[in-house]
């Protein structure tokens, strides 16, 4: 019988003489030292063809039958020479080769040492040899393994034959359980060999297989490592009983098993094999459940998890495999118990391991939800731990144990109603959870309410609850919280059980119906006790909390579990008829559930509409996913006819001009999702309904996107042809509103690509100046504008054929009275603005239309004494003239001022081009042609032209004439004023007339506004009537003429801002107008220029500051907006504003709060570590000189407010002489306390150490302060009480002397005041060394002093 075979430590322990009786390696070979030859002799064995080439010396054949020479082979040996003496004593020990004993022979030849010890050999040196014997080696052992594995399961019939021998049957068990332990261990330490060579040597292998390909019968080491560890899965799954005489297998086996299985799991390569995943999983399972090695198991399953993040998804497998094959959970329960004993401390530290545990947790929950949801209760405590990363883990367990651990509907009532109550106990965490101080949690909660709407786990019951979760969590200050936020309540309205339509009316509608209908059947029940029904009856819900078929059929038909992902079109339907019949659903309780369920979803529509003004907020938000997901929203809203949601995807429309370009791809998908269809006619039918109902700033925007949108193809041929047939009204139906709606499209269409109105030139002039123009008046100004939007060689084509009548045309729109007084101004506005666009000469019938304007106001003979009464401010002034002519006359006036300054310009820019395109031909025409060909005379020119600087001289001259023609404009040339010039110093005297302006605000709004355009024109008359503007932005009492002045200003700025530079402060006090309107317009001036440089940023920025607690939101964002993009310019200049600007806040009269809101809005914007530590500094130096205790408040909050570094808390300890004598106020105490328990969280041992120390410091500091402050005070009431005494004293005295002079006249008279007063005197001295006392001892004892009325009370010692 072999020795035993025992696991060593190692495989070299193999060749220690242990002395007890177990097989140890007697005789290894030196494998190293064998050729490759040899060494395949000694794995394989040699061949019948070699061994006789070999040996066959002289005709002489030797074949030993044994491992000693024979007699025979004596003589063979003594002739053959050194070289082959060592061959051929290999021959005669080596007769076969190791594979093919351990083919040939018994299975359990491996126990015989000669064959154990060339094993051992082989596997010792596996690395080295080559693949053939590699892989003879591996089948031989595997397969021997194999045959091996289903003999085990023989062993039981012959130990129940009674006629075989005991000691035969003993030893066979013997024989099989050492060639069972050999194989197995000589089969993991190829494994471990290999895994190692294949590691170490990966680098040389890549490099190796990019040189050449490998051989055909290359060593392919990861399937027969598959196999090999499958083999000992398998292994372990047999009946080992029978091997090792018990149920478990001995210690030493399933210790080496098990510590390999985990050492080859930290090998990330072994795993991405599934055949080799899955066999270490099994082995894993099977050992820690079947064989009861839980504990130890446990122990390593933890350390690899908290070491190593890609185990945890295998080792999750290997849990649930074990508990699905045996039906024995004992392995995850003592897993969850060994993290739920663990100290929630030990998480915060270890991140890495918390987030593994966590992640292991989870997919634990996901595999065995059942097991973990009875275990739950020990990791529950977790949840108050200060570990975010845990507590993310558990709410993402409680998902998934909500959606899968309570489907099964089998079971007693009783373990139902348990089950129930668990589930509604794990929802309740989960809505608390919603709370958690932690941004990650809060959002991991949400997105788990979302997984679980997805799955349907949440009952109708609970659905609004979440609802208005997910709608509070839009305010949350953290940006991925309101993502999670956003993307619920898209769960929520894909997956609602309510209906594919949520308007609020038609619930209304339907669930008056079926109340009346419910009163019918039965007695009134409140709809509350029915809706707490849904989530808690059992009658009403199934297993899951969910309510029956019978309330969702009343709702929809159809349930649409799944709705598309694009926003799908929906067509307007009606608000539910108010039908006297309506479908019976059933009895009384089916049609009380089906009100409940109404009711449900009438409050879940409310919720979501109620959210809509939070999310135009969000939409102006300076996240880009906050966008995003907003716009997502709306769409989705939009989808379910949720009231509100298209008036508020009307919003995002400006965010086309975003510069993050996320957020403008988000608003073209959603617009191209919403407006743009495949039927071209409803696209046209979209767009130009969109254009009707926009405002200003939206049809820029809608501009703007649908240039981008034709130019990309987007818009297709067919929508344009469809919109030109809304214009022309070739659709039946068509309104002349709609009309005008295309054709303002079309000239944002044009804008990209002007081709698109020269198909219809015709039909502009005919449509947009004919009757229907007299129906929809705004239509000839949109005609105007498609005027301006005609390309080149359609303006000539235009003017060539229809010339007169399109400029008499033009002409009657601005001199005739046919449009309304508010349409006017909009139409002429552009009419003036065509004629400069396509008139050849604009300058002369922009003259004619001057001239014929002052006509209609009065005749030239009246012109100068009109002006006169102007200039007297007569009463009878505007007597002869109609103000509406007047007005109508400044504002055509103005205009054609205002468009000659333009198109002066255009034409200068028109001739640089001229001149640009013309040198780059000559440059062009210099490289194609060379000097010898070009005349001499042309060269010569060239050189001197470009030595003299001709080609600047002529810009200087083109700049001159420029100049020029703009002073012409207002001052006119050497002959005099010319036509609008005349009108300037008229229009000056007429807006200093107040008294006038006054008595006539339209001629006010209209003369100032005329006022700016000719001051933007010529700087001498902006000088001139600066002051006149300014007076009327601060006192006019129209805030339409204030506005209007507050934006000239904006422009007077930009063109002379020398001339505007002295007044900035009167510009800074536009934001401090009573008017919203006033203090919005200045708000966006002042950015414009501050935030382009044309501007600098003085010290009246506080003024800009106050407005972000404007009590208008609108201004309040506009504010927060233009210090945002503030401090994205260069360095951030509000961190060196930011002094200035507390200084100036401190002096104005601000309540705390707003002051508080406003700094911690400023240094929010301010990220830099530097600036913030400089900071710290500037703030502690302003301290010094400051007695205000308000301004010591004020400036130790905004210290509180910044983020704190280590050189910063550095900084503030090192600064403190600077603040020591303000630490007596509590209020300072407390901001610094706070700074103080920021510190202590990022703080090393170190640091932490002194914060504390200088906590102590200054609290010490502080009870000090205190005391000498209540000392203070106490002597300075004891002083007042002594005075008050002395002079009581003093009035005495005065009282007897005038008594005394009376005895001394009258006689004697006995006076019982002078006993009384000596009496006095003397209280008086012992109160006053009473007192003297207490004031010595003040420091121990402070007493408040109590007022005394003319009465001093004395305590005397008794």
């Amino acid at each position: 019988m072999a020795p035993h075979f025992i696991f060593p430590q190692n495989l070299h322990a193999l060749e220690e003489d242990t002395g007890d009786n177990r097989l140890t390696v007697l005789g290894p070979t030196s494998i190293s030292s064998l050729r490759s030859s040899e060494l395949e002799e000694f794995v394989k064995g040699y061949t019948s063809n070699y061994m006789t080439e070999l040996f066959c010396i002289k005709g002489q054949k030797a074949f030993p039958e044994s491992g000693k020479p024979q007699n025979c082979s004596h003589t063979l040996y003594a002739f053959l020479p050194s070289s082959s003496k060592v061959s051929y004593l290999a021959f005669l020990f080596f007769q076969t080769g190791v594979s093919f004993d351990l083919s040939d022979k018994e299975l359990f030849c491996v126990e015989d040492q000669d064959v154990f010890d060339r094993v051992y050999s082989l596997v010792k040196c596996f690395a080295s040899l080559t693949p053939s014997c590699k892989l003879n080696l591996v089948e031989s052992l595997r397969s021997n393994l194999s045959v091996l594995l289903p003999n085990v399961d023989s062993l039981l019939r012959v130990s129940q034959n009674k006629d075989d021998d005991e000691s035969l049957v003993i030893d066979r068990v013997a024989s099989h359980r050492n060639a069972f332990k050999i194989y197995t261990f000589f089969l993991v330490h190829i494994v471990l060999a290999e895994q190692s060579n294949t590691s170490s040597n990966k680098s040389a292998k890549v490099v190796a297989s990019r040189q050449k390909k490998q051989p055909v019968h290359a060593w392919n080491w990861e399937p027969q490592r598959g196999r090999i560890l499958n083999l000992i899965a398998n292994s372990l799954e047999i009946n080992l009983s029978l091997l090792f005489g018990s149920s478990n297998p001995d210690e030493n086996y399933l210790s080496f098993i098990v510590k390999n299985a985990f050492s080859m799991c930290e090998d990330v390569t072994l795993l991405k094999d599934l055949d080799t995943k899955d066999a270490l999983c099994r082995t894993i399972g099977t050992c820690a459940t079947k064989y009861h090695y839980t504990t130890q198991s446990c122990a390593s399953i933890l350390h690899l998890i908290h070491k190593y993040d890609f185990v945890v998804t295998h080792l999750a497998d290997a849990v649930a495999g074990a508990e699905k094959k045996y039906a024995d959970g004992s392995l995850a329960i003592s897993l969850i118990r060994e993290i739920g004993r663990a100290n929630p401390k030990d998480y915060v530290k270890d991140t890495v391991g918390a987030e593994n545990i966590g992640r292991f947790l989870v997919e634990l929950a996901d595999r065995l939800p059942k097991l973990i949801s009875t275990n739950i209760g020990l990791l529950v405590p977790h949840f108050g731990g200060e570990s975010y990363k845990i507590r993310n883990a558990l709410v993402g367990v409680l998902g998934k144990l909500v959606a899968k651990a309570f489907n099964d509907v089998e079971g007693e009532v009783s373990s139902k109603s348990i089950r129930l109550r668990t589930k509604q106990a794990m929802l309740e965490i989960l809505l608390e959870r919603c709370r958690d101080v932690s941004a990650y949690t809060r959002s991991r909660v949400l997105q788990v309410w979302a997984e679980l709407c997805e799955e349907h786990s949440v009952s109708i019951g609970l659905w609004n609850e979440v609802a208005a979760v997910a709608a509070g969590r839009l305010e949350d200050k953290s940006a991925f919280v309101r993502k999670s936020a956003l993307n619920l309540l898209i769960m929520m309205l894909q997956h609602n059980p309510f209906g594919p339509q949520l308007r609020i009316a038609s619930f209304e509608a339907t669930l008056e119906q079926y109340n009346k209908k419910l009163n019918e059947l039965g007695p009134h029940t409140s709809s509350e006790g029915d809706m707490d029904g849904l989530s808690t009856d059992n009658d009403a819900c199934n297993g899951d909390g969910e309510v029956d078929d019978v309330g969702a059929e009343g709702v929809s038909k159809e349930h649409h579990n799944s709705l598309s992902d694009s926003c799908l079109p929906y067509v307007e339907d009606g608000i539910g008829q108010k039908d006297s019949s309506v479908p019976d659903v059933g009895n009384l309780e089916q049609t009380r559930t089906l009100v409940a369920s109404l009711e449900a979803g009438l409050r879940f529509s409310k919720c979501v509409s109620a959210t809509m003004p939070n999310l135009v907020q969000l939409m102006a938000s300076s996240s880009a996913t906050d966008v995003e997901n907003t716009i997502l929203l709306l769409m989705r809203c939009r989808q379910f006819q949720i009231d509100g949601s298209e008036a508020c995807l009307r919003k995002m429309l400006p965010l086309v001009f975003s510069q993050d370009k996320s957020i403008y791809e988000a608003v073209e998908n959603a617009f191209v999702t919403i407006y743009v269809r495949k039927n071209p006619v409803e696209t046209a039918k979209n767009l130009l309904n969109l254009a009707i109902d926009s405002n200003i700033g939206d049809l820029a925007a809608l501009e703007f996107i649908v240039g981008a949108l034709v130019s990309k193809g987007d818009i297709t041929d067919s929508m344009i042809s469809a919109l030109w047939d809304f214009f022309c009204f070739h659709v039946s139906g068509t309104t002349a509103e709609q009309s005008r709606g295309a054709l303002s499209v079309l000239c944002m269409a044009a804008k990209s690509y002007s081709g698109v109105l020269t198909s219809h030139l015709q039909d502009i002039i005919d449509i947009g100046f004919g009757r229907w123009a007299k129906v929809e008046p705004l239509l000839a100004r949109t005609a105007c504008v498609a005027l301006q939007r005609l390309s080149d060689d359609d303006k000539k084509k235009l003017v060539s054929s229809n010339g007169s009548r399109i400029f008499g045309i033009l002409e009657s729109l601005v001199t005739g009275f046919g449009l309304q007084e508010n349409i006017w101004y909009a139409a002429a506005d552009r009419a003036i603005a065509a004629i400069y666009t396509i008139h050849p000469t604009p300058e002369t019938l922009a003259a004619e239309l001057v001239k014929r304007s002052l006509n209609y106001v009065f005749d030239r003979s009246g012109g100068d004494e009109f002006q006169n009464d102007i200039d007297f401010a007569t009463s009878n002034a505007l007597d002869t003239v109609q103000v509406t002519k007047l007005s109508r006359y400044l504002f055509v006036v103005s205009h054609v001022a205002m468009n000659q300054l333009i198109y002066i310009e255009s034409c200068v820019r028109k001739i640089q081009r001229m001149n640009a395109k013309k040198e780059k031909m000559i440059a062009e025409g210099q490289n194609d042609h060379s000097n010898s060909t070009m005349p001499l005379d042309a060269q010569k020119n060239n050189s001197i032209n470009a030595e003299l600087g001709l080609a600047a001289s002529a810009d200087a001259i083109l700049d001159t004439l420029s100049e020029r023609a703009e002073k012409e404009i207002i001052s006119g040339g050497s002959t005099g004023k010319n036509l609008i010039g005349h009108c300037a110093p008229f229009l000056s005297k007429l807006c200093r007339n107040f008294s006038l302006m006054q008595k006539y605000p339209e001629l006010q709004a209209s003369g100032m506004l005329a006022l700016c355009r000719l001051m933007i024109i010529d700087a001498d008359y902006c000088d001139a009537n600066l002051q006149i503007l300014f007076t009327v932005v601060e006192s006019a009492q129209s805030e339409a003429v204030r506005s209007n002045c507050t934006i000239a200003l904006g422009d007077l700025a930009v063109r002379f801002p020398n001339l505007l530079e002295p007044w900035t402060e009167n510009m800074y006090a536009r934001l401090r107008d009573p008017s919203v309107s006033v203090r919005k317009n200045a708000v966006l001036v002042l950015s414009h220029l501050i935030l382009n440089d044309m501007m600098k940023v003085k010290g009246y920025i506080n003024e800009m500051a106050m407005r972000l607690e404007d009590e208008d939101e609108r201004i309040s964002n506009l504010a927060k907006l233009f210090f945002n993009e503030l401090s994205k310019k260069g360095s951030n200049p509000i961190y060196n504003l930011l002094p200035d600007i507390l200084g100036k806040l401190c002096n104005q009269n601000l309540n705390s709060e707003c002051f508080c809101n406003i700094m911690q809005f400023l240094i929010g914007s301010i990220k830099k570590d530097k600036q913030m530590e400089a900071l710290v500094e500037k703030l502690c130096n302003r301290f010094c000189g400051v007695t205000d205790v308000r301004q010591w408040e004020y400036i130790s909050y905004c210290l509180s407010q910044l983020a704190f570094t280590e050189k910063s808390m550095k900084k503030l300890m090192e600064s403190f002489k600077t603040y020591e004598h303000v630490l007596s106020e509590d209020s300072v105490m407390d901001h610094f306390r706070s700074i103080l328990n920021k510190g202590k969280k990022f703080a090393k041992p170190e640091l932490k150490a002194c914060i504390e120390e200088f906590e102590e410091k200054i609290n010490k500091f502080h009870v000090e302060k205190k005391e000498q402050e209540f000392t203070a005070k106490n002597a300075q009431a004891h002083q007042q009480k002594i005075d008050s005494m002395e002079s009581f004293t003093a009035t005495k005295k005065d009282g007897e002397e005038s008594a005394e002079s009376e005895i001394a006249e009258d006689g004697e008279v006995t006076d019982q005041s002078s006993e009384e007063v000596t009496e006095f005197s003397h209280d008086s001295k012992d109160a006053k060394s009473v007192e003297g006392e207490e004031c010595s001892h003040a420091s121990s004892e402070v007493t408040e002093p109590e007022p005394c009325d003319g009465e001093v009370q004395s305590h005397r010692p008794r």
